[in-house]
């Protein structure tokens, strides 16, 4: 179940067996799709099967921007919920080579998916609700956690290669924007004046201070 859905919100827990949704008896997961994307966002009543007996809830979809394999994204309306199998998968412990590989690759899919996903927001063609700030991200951090020790580590894995990401951006304040700097200093031969790096170091810490402000209100009140 994926942490600050609306799943999660309701209360679903890993096991529970949905019964029916919207009034409409439920066998097969594609069904549940169907109905959840026909919604449009609308509340839906939820009847569940958990610890031998029937429970019913409520519960909305909540708008989402997935990224698409082959670029951009692609916006639905999710619950936040996965199929379950009824047998327990084989897995495959990977040699020190593969498993590096794999890191490397998952990687530069965090760093693309980052990139395309700020730039989307900027031109408006995605929500400006993807982006979290500190209350967003220890929610998450929670619900992660409460999934097991697995999914907590992916998560600050990913938490970190986004932050440090963000870090290396050309803006003054940031590592990235000292590296401008000393690009500048190694091109030219010389420092840049003290009064243009007040002015620099300024903008630089108003935009992060802006980002930050407006991403805490969207966890607040314009997303929550």
């Amino acid at each position: 179940m994926s942490p600050r859905s609306a799943a999660d919100a309701a209360g679903l827990r890993a096991g529970d067996v949905i019964v029916s949704l919207d009034g409409r008896e439920v066998f097969a997961f594609a069904e549940l799709i169907e109905i959840v994307t026909d919604s449009d966002g609308r509340s839906l009543d939820l009847t569940i099967w958990r610890d031998g007996a029937t429970r019913d809830l409520t519960l909305t979809p909540r708008r989402v921007d997935l990224p698409r394999e082959e670029g951009g994204f692609e916006t639905r309306w999710l619950l936040g919920i996965s199929s379950g199998l009824f047998f327990e998968a084989a897995t495959e412990t990977p040699g020190l080579g593969a498993a590096f590989g794999d890191a490397v690759g998952q990687v530069w899919r965090i760093i693309g998916s980052s990139l395309s996903g700020l730039g989307h927001m900027i031109t408006g063609a995605i929500s400006s609700c993807n982006l979290s700030g500190p209350v967003g991200i220890a929610q998450t951090s929670g619900a992660m956690a409460e999934q097991g020790a697995t999914s907590f580590i992916w998560f600050v894995a990913v938490l970190s290669t986004a932050v440090g990401l963000l870090n290396l951006f050309p803006i003054p304040v940031l590592d990235g924007g000292h590296l401008v700097f000393f690009g500048y200093e190694a091109i030219t031969g010389r420092q840049p004046s003290d009064k243009a790096l007040r002015v620099l170091m300024a903008l630089g810490l108003s935009l992060i201070l802006t980002m930050t402000v407006f991403a805490v209100l969207n966890d607040l009140f314009l997303c929550p």
